[in-house]
Order: C-alpha cells, then sequence, then structure tokens
C-alpha cells in the first residue's frame, strides 16, 4: 500500500463525505478509493468511516487521524516543491473559525492576495460569536476575543486594541454625553450578554479603577446586532473598537470617556491542543498578523 496515496484518499473522502465524489477529485475509480480506505482501515485496525443508507460518518478514529494525514501531506507537499525548487505555494483546504463581525470587517475584504498567493488553496471559514470547540468545528487555526477559557489550546496573542464607549452623536445629543463613568447609569446600555460583553465595567484612571454597572435597555447575543443597535441610535454600547473602526473615523458614532480607559481586548490565533501549526494554519496566521500589523490592532500598535 502507498500510504501517502491512501492518506491523499482519506482525506478527500473525509471532506467530501462520499466515495464517488473522491474519486472524481482524485481522478481514480471509486473501487480503487474504496480498496485503498479498507487498507488503511486494515493498517490501522480501526474502522474509519461508518457506512450507512444515509452516508458516510467518520469515526472518533478517523477524526483523529485526518488532523495527523492533512498535516502530513502538507509537509510533504512542501519537500516535494523545496526538492524541485518551487514556490511554496499551498493547496488543500484550510479551516478556520473566527467571530463572525470581526473576519466579515477585517480578515475577508484582505482575503483575495492570500488566496492569489496560493491558488491551489480552498478555505472554510466558520463563523460563530460563541467560541464554539476547535475539535467540534474541525477547525484547524481560529481567531478567538479575549480572554481564553483554561484548556488544552495552543494560543499566540497575534492582535489587540481599546475597548471604548461609543454611541451616534445624536444620542449624545438628545442624552448628554457621560463625563464620569457612574453617568453611564443614566443612559440606554447596549449590551453583548456573551463572550466579550457582560453588564459590569472595570474603568482606570490615573492608576485608580472604577467599577460600575450598567442599565442594559438592550441585551444582544452578537456583536453584528450591538453594531446595528448602535447604528441605530438605540444606546450606548462598551464595544470593541474594531466593531465600529470606520463609523469612529468619519464621525457617523463618537466616542465617550476618551479619558478613562477600560481592559484592552486581545485576539488569539488558536490551536487544537498538542498540535504544531501545519503549513497551511502558519502561512494564514502570519497574513492575518501582516495585515493586523498595518493597522492600529496590531501588537504594539493599541498600546
Amino acid at each position: 500500500m502507498d500510504l501517502i496515496s491512501a492518506m491523499r484518499s482519506f482525506v478527500r473522502v473525509y471532506e467530501s463525505g462520499s466515495f464517488s465524489v473522491a474519486a472524481t477529485h482524485l481522478a481514480l475509480g471509486q473501487p480503487a478509493v474504496s480498496k485503498s480506505i479498507a487498507q488503511l482501515e486494515e493498517k490501522l485496525a480501526t474502522k474509519l468511516f461508518l457506512r450507512s443508507t444515509r452516508g458516510l460518518t467518520p469515526t472518533d478514529a478517523a477524526r483523529t487521524f485526518y488532523e495527523h494525514a492533512v498535516r502530513t501531506l502538507d509537509e510533504a507537499e512542501l519537500a516535494l516543491k523545496a526538492v524541485r525548487g518551487e514556490p511554496a505555494s499551498l493547496t488543500g483546504r484550510l479551516r478556520v473559525s473566527g467571530t463572525i463581525t470581526f473576519v466579515r470587517r477585517h480578515i475577508i475584504p484582505r482575503l483575495p492576495g492570500f488566496l492569489d498567493k496560493h491558488p491551489g488553496l480552498d478555505i472554510d471559514l466558520l463563523l460563530d460569536d460563541g467560541n464554539v470547540g476547535l475539535i467540534e468545528e474541525g477547525a484547524e487555526v481560529a481567531l478567538r476575543m479575549g480572554k481564553l477559557p483554561s484548556s488544552n489550546l495552543v494560543a499566540r496573542r497575534i492582535g489587540q486594541c481599546r475597548r471604548v464607549v461609543v454611541a451616534k452623536p445624536d444620542y449624545f445629543a438628545r442624552h448628554g454625553t457621560p463625563r464620569q463613568p457612574e453617568d453611564l447609569g443614566d443612559h440606554a446600555a447596549i449590551v453583548l450578554s456573551r463572550g466579550e460583553g457582560g453588564e459590569q465595567m472595570a474603568f482606570i484612571k490615573d492608576g485608580v479603577a472604577r467599577e460600575i454597572g450598567l442599565k442594559p435597555r438592550l441585551r444582544i447575543s452578537a456583536l453584528e446586532g450591538v453594531r446595528s443597535a448602535v447604528l441605530a441610535g438605540l444606546g450606548v454600547a462598551v464595544a470593541s473598537e474594531w466593531i465600529f473602526t470606520e463609523e469612529l473615523d468619519d464621525g457617523r458614532v463618537v466616542e465617550a470617556l476618551t479619558d478613562w480607559e477600560l481592559p484592552r481586548l486581545d485576539l488569539w490565533a488558536v490551536l487544537p491542543g498538542g498540535r504544531h501549526a501545519g503549513p497551511k494554519a502558519r502561512a494564514f496566521i502570519a497574513f492575518v498578523e501582516e495585515q493586523l500589523a498595518k493597522t492600529r490592532y496590531g501588537i504594539g500598535a493599541a498600546q
């Protein structure tokens, strides 16, 4: 058995969920793909797929093997290119998890250059504000905000931004601009109900912290909702600056309490525990870090 070819067949079957689709992608007959998977299962002494009339279901062993197989194929491809003196263009598929608003506003608009550099690479973007687990999503790398839960994840801090008190100018014109953190108690607060949100905020000035409680008029479970509510003039929000980058720059949204600071929000590149980043994950993380370095959200820029 050609182990590399068997791994390639396995990865295609795993990703497509079909022997016939995998065979088409590999330009092989379906019996050849089925035989390759059967030989691989025999060598591993375990089932990789459960077959039923509803299709193929990967086993836990298949999910574990997939991570290693993808990394092995990536490294083998890079080794071949290095020996041939070819550019190290990436191929295959990369699954990236991230929060909806950040990826939509700050990553997707910058993706064309990355994909042009790697025409053989496909990306699956798995967007969710709930920080779903990497293993559950099958993601190879995730972009996570704020404090990370204690886990076996491998994380690298690649960005940072301020938290700001924001509202539309006409909202402050109608209700007054808060001058002290305690003044927020007189305002309709728009609160993210999970993740980086909450109703308690710690403001810092001259090394002294003040803990204040917001009075939510709206509790919203997604950042896109918080953003829309602020832009609709429904109240004031304590939010990460990168949700409102353009609006703060052009004055559609204004910041209050600028002489006070809030704890900054970190952006992390996260890998499943125990894994070293493969070439595709490394390249994507480097791309994001490079793009952030051009903005006020790169490490050091937000200080």
